[in-house]
Parts: C-alpha cells; sequence; structure tokens
C-alpha cells in the first residue's frame, strides 16, 4: 500500500481499524465469482454489427479488442496517473486545479467537477476528472503535469474516435435513422475520470464505488490489473477480470433512452481488493448540449435535464433514480 498521507483524510483508517459509514450492500443477491464472467468480445476492426447489437441487448457490456490505441501510450498514462495519485494529499488538492478537479468518497460530482455530497454513505475511491475540450486551457508549470496532459490529450483523441464508430455501428444496428440521432453523441462533450481504490482488508465491508448505472451514452473502462468490476445480469453480480490490451464499452442510460430500452444500461459496482489498490481510466460520452432525446419509452428530455433530476435526487435521497423519472408512466415521486 503507498503512503498512508496519500489518501484523503477519511481513508486513513485503512491501516486496520473499522471504518465510519460504511455503504450498505445492495439488497440484490450477491455471487461471489472467484473466476470472471466471459463477457462478449467486439473487435473493433472487424466489426459486425449482429455481434454488437447482441451484446448490446443481452449484456450492456462488451470488450472490445483491436481498438488502435498503442500499448506504449496506455502504459504511459497508467504511469502518469500512478504518479499524481501517489502524491501526498494536500499536495494533489494544490496541483490538480481549473480545468481539473480531483475527488474523492463519491463518483457524483456537480457541473464544474466538485464532488456532490448526497445521503450516502462514502464510496472508497478518489479521482481526477478531466473535461477534454478544456484540456489546452491547462498550463501547468509543473513538469510532473506537462507529461500527463499530453498523454490526456492523445488519449482522448482515441476514445472519441473509438465512441463514435461505436456509436454509429449502433445506430445502424438499431435500424435507426442517422439523421434523427446524429447529436445524441457529441464528441465535445467526453471527459476521462481517473480513479484509485484503496486496498482494504474488510473488503467485503465497504465497496469502491456502490452500484450504479453510467448516466452516459457511452463508457470507456482501461482497467489496471488487480480488477474488481462487477456487473449485474441474470440477478446475480458476476466478475469482470481486466484483460491486458482490451478496453471495456459500458452502454449508459442515454444510450438506453435512444435504442428505446432495445440496449440497456448495465449495472454495475466495484470491490475493492484486500490486499493492492487499484486504478482505472474511464471515458464518458453524452448528448450535444440541447439535444433532445425522444423514445417511445420515455418523455422527450434532454441530457441537461437528466443530469439536472440526478443532482436534485442524490441531494435529496442519497442515490440517484435515473431513467425511471423520465418513462412515461413515471412513478410518483419518493
Amino acid at each position: 500500500m503507498g503512503k498512508l498521507d496519500s489518501y484523503p483524510p477519511g481513508f486513513r483508517h485503512l491501516n486496520g481499524s473499522p471504518a465510519p459509514l460504511l455503504p450498505e450492500l445492495s439488497n440484490h443477491s450477491m455471487e461471489d465469482s472467484s473466476s470472471s464472467v466471459p463477457v462478449p468480445v467486439v473487435d473493433l476492426q472487424c466489426l459486425s454489427l449482429d455481434n454488437l447489437g447482441e451484446a448490446c441487448k443481452e449484456w450492456g457490456v462488451f470488450r472490445l479488442v483491436n481498438h488502435g490505441i498503442p500499448p506504449s501510450l496506455l502504459s504511459k498514462l497508467e504511469e502518469h496517473v500512478k504518479m499524481l495519485f501517489a502524491l501526498p494529499f494536500e499536495s494533489k488538492q494544490a496541483l490538480l486545479t481549473n480545468p481539473l478537479s480531483y475527488f474523492w468518497g463519491t463518483p457524483v460530482l456537480t457541473p464544474s467537477g466538485a464532488a456532490l455530497r448526497g445521503a450516502l454513505n462514502i464510496n472508497m475511491l478518489e479521482g481526477i476528472n478531466v473535461p477534454l475540450t478544456q484540456l489546452p486551457q491547462f498550463q501547468a508549470e509543473d513538469p510532473r503535469l506537462q507529461g500527463f496532459r499530453h498523454c490526456l490529450e492523445e488519449y482522448g483523441r482515441h476514445l472519441s474516435r473509438i465512441a463514435t464508430t461505436l456509436f454509429e455501428a449502433m445506430v445502424k444496428s438499431l435500424n435507426v435513422c442517422p439523421k434523427q440521432t446524429e447529436s445524441n453523441l457529441d464528441e465535445s462533450t467526453g471527459f476521462i475520470r481517473l480513479y484509485r481504490y484503496p486496498p482494504r482488508s474488510l473488503a467485503d465491508e465497504a465497496w469502491g464505488m456502490m452500484e450504479h448505472t453510467d448516466s452516459s451514452v457511452l463508457s470507456i473502462v482501461n482497467q489496471d490489473r488487480v480488477g474488481g468490476l462487477e456487473i449485474f445480469k441474470d440477478n446475480k453480480w458476476l466478475l469482470v477480470n481486466p484483460v491486458s490490451g482490451t478496453l471495456l464499452v459500458h452502454i449508459g442510460d442515454m444510450m438506453q433512452a435512444i435504442s428505446d430500452d432495445q440496449y440497456m444500461s448495465v449495472k454495475h459496482r466495484v470491490r475493492m481488493n484486500k490486499q493492492e489498490e487499484r486504478v482505472s481510466i474511464c471515458y464518458f460520452v453524452f448528448p450535444a448540449q440541447g439535444s433532445v432525446i425522444r423514445s417511445s419509452k420515455y418523455k422527450p428530455f434532454t441530457y441537461t435535464d437528466f443530469q439536472e433530476q440526478v443532482q436534485n435526487d442524490t441531494k435529496t435521497l442519497g442515490y440517484k433514480v435515473g431513467l425511471d423519472r423520465f418513462k412515461l408512466t413515471a412513478p410518483a415521486p419518493v
């Protein structure tokens, strides 16, 4: 484990004393898989619409191969991320400033990148939020951040290419009019989140990230070798281990609505490792500002409408209600 002073003050009980404010476990039956589930594999170089559509409908997640990102870039970016997270907590707060933001204890952020504190207990994670379109404005004098910025910019260009290619193929697979959905994915909305999860000797009693769905159109995840990601399928939790050189693509809430619920936003969570910390690099992309999502299942809404509702629910209820708020037969407010 890294030095305790690199973790947020609220995490420094990790030397063995019990943790305060542990998140409650899900009410769903828990399947503790010791081996990874074989999620579908999609080849970006030989993209099959049938295979892609089946993976999105049956799983809501797939493993992407032949994505075209140089292994050297992935390794270099991971080195930068681990170096930054290993810095003292106070140094990270001072160093990672606008347009970047450093946060911990929750994955839910305000539009400005600040952590949104709700009624739920703490998630055992810390993160760096990177809005890609604003990254050129980040004039870092610290030499440690110069290489980091260049890696992020190059990685962001690759992820934008991948997301656009996949979304266009998904629209074809759904047999949806491309003109109707052309503003439902906007590369300029893309951002990267870097997460670190501390190790924990009592991993069954605390979650790195509690169960949730992503609000995005697509989410693209690069796990390190430690793993810990679990998805909920067929009424049980399944472990999805990392495979070197591959990415995991998640269907998000916006894609579920765009597809009229043919594609399902995958519910997932992160279990902490008992001995090692875990790092993941995640990319999220959304509909264009003001783009109205029209669906036979939901009232017309924009991502801004959705985001505001999520923020309000998190503040008042402590959790995200999500697409259920926009169903044509929406439940009464809690």
